[in-house]
This record gives structure tokens, C-alpha cells and sequence, in this order.
């Protein structure tokens, strides 16, 4: 692993996603990103391209990965990291899957683990089995979707990564959970938490509040949470600081171990 970058330049691309519509998303995704140029990771919403469950009519389009293919060149193109999950085919199996997209072409996927059975996700979607963690200029990254912030002892840090990234379709009626979880692991797992959800109303009827954040590795805010109107905001995430409160509060060599199925 290369030495790690003493700053990370980030933007939270908080999008109205378009409901089935990849190609209108793509577009307006990319007019967002434009909006914060130069950055180093840009970190878009879950299922930016479709909505949450917006795919069944999409599905032949999904096959060819067109997505994909626009996530990819979009990295390259933009000398950047790009997060976000997509609805990917994979041998006859539908994933919602996080993918980290780096700007030499190389890329790091996660399969959402924890299938949202209070809305039908589990009855379209397989659940992906393993954890990833990932590098992105030296730091190790911690990929989650959404749902799976519920689930603490699956987000938690076995002195594994220092950055974790949440991308969402959370719901206006529950953002008081949203907040409180995400403050929660960046508090128990001593990293640094990015949270971005998506804004609007989906084809559901569901309202979505934004409500995007960082936490610094002590829950501290280090911006937001945003307001419920698309936007792009940046932050800068400073690995001196995460260095200097692991060695001030060294909480994480007392941590249980155990593993998971």
C-alpha cells in the first residue's frame, strides 16, 4: 500500500435521483459533480442511476452495464474516485452493489449485505456475503449500503479501515436514526464517516430529507447535515487528526473480537 495522503478532498454529490430513468441520472450526476471540480472521491447516493426498487422496467438496460461503463469513465475522465451503489446484473442475480471507482480504472465493489425487507428488497435483490474493505490514496475504506448502518457488529472496525462511507435512499420519517447511527460508528470505530442519502420523492411516494453528513473519528461534525435540496458540498478529511485520537483514546485495542458469518 502506498504511503497514505495527509488529505482526502471529497465531495457529497446529494442528488434528487430521477425515478427509473439511468440516463436522465447520469447526466444530471455529472452536471453535479461538474458543480465541484478537482476533488479526489466524490460520493454519490445508493442506487443513484434508478432509485431504490426503480429498476424492474430497466432490467435489460441494467444486463448491457451501461451504468458501469459511465461510472468508470467518469473516474477516468475526471482524475477521481467515485462512490456510489448501482443495480447490477450478475448471472442471472440482481445486487444492490457499492462500487469505489478509481481514476486509473482499477475499482472495488461491495455487495449490499442487509436487503431492506420492510420495503420488498429482500424479494429482488441477493444479499451480498462478505465485507470490503478497500485503499483509496493509501487510507483503507470501509464500503456499507444504507440499511446495513442498522447493523453494528457487520459495520464494525477490526482495526480494518479508517474511513467508512454510507451511501442511502433513507427516509425523510426516520432521519433522526440516520444521524444518530452515523454519529454512533464514527464514535465506536474511531474513523472518519461520510453519509450520503438522497433528496426528493421517489416513484413510490417516499420523501427522501438528504440530509448528507461527515463525522470526524470523536462525532464530531464536520459538515452538515445538508439541507433537503440537491446539492454538492466538499470537505477535506485530515489524517493527522484520525492519527492524533486513536493514539489520544486508544479505545479500539480493547475492542471484542470475534468473527462473523
Amino acid at each position: 500500500m502506498a504511503a497514505p495522503k495527509s488529505r482526502i478532498h471529497c465531495a457529497l454529490v446529494q442528488a434528487d435521483t430521477r425515478w427509473s430513468d439511468p440516463a436522465a441520472n447520469r447526466e444530471n450526476l455529472a452536471a453535479l459533480m461538474d458543480r465541484a471540480p478537482g476533488r479526489e472521491l466524490y460520493v454519490l447516493p445508493e442506487t443513484c442511476t434508478t432509485g431504490f426498487l426503480g429498476d424492474q422496467e430497466r432490467r435489460a438496460q441494467l444486463e448491457r452495464g451501461e451504468d458501469l461503463d459511465w461510472l468508470l469513465a467518469q473516474a477516468r475522465d475526471r482524475q477521481a474516485a467515485i462512490a456510489c451503489s448501482l443495480v447490477v446484473i450478475e448471472d442471472g442475480r440482481v445486487f444492490n452493489r457499492f462500487v469505489l471507482a478509481r481514476a486509473d480504472g482499477s475499482r472495488a465493489h461491495y455487495d449490499k449485505r442487509h436487503l431492506f425487507a420492510f420495503g420488498g428488497e429482500d424479494r429482488r435483490y441477493a444479499a451480498g456475503r462478505q465485507r470490503t474493505r478497500t485503499e483509496l490514496h493509501g487510507w483503507r475504506v470501509d464500503l456499507q449500503v444504507c440499511y446495513d448502518l442498522r447493523f453494528p457488529a457487520w459495520c464494525r472496525n477490526d482495526d480494518a479501515f479508517d474511513l467508512q462511507i454510507f451511501v442511502a435512499n433513507w427516509p425523510s420519517p426516520r432521519v433522526s436514526h440516520w444521524q444518530a447511527l452515523l454519529r454512533a460508528r464514527a464514535i465506536e470505530n474511531q474513523a472518519f464517516v461520510i453519509g450520503v442519502n438522497r433528496t426528493g420523492v421517489d416513484g413510490n411516494g417516499i420523501v427522501h430529507p438528504g440530509a448528507s453528513v461527515v463525522f470526524d473519528p470523536l462525532g464530531e461534525l464536520l459538515l452538515g447535515p445538508l439541507g433537503a435540496r440537491e446539492q454538492v458540498a466538499g470537505v477535506s478529511l485530515d489524517r493527522d487528526h484520525l492519527q492524533a485520537v486513536r493514539e489520544r483514546f486508544p479505545f479500539l485495542a480493547d475492542r471484542d473480537r470475534f468473527a462473523l458469518d
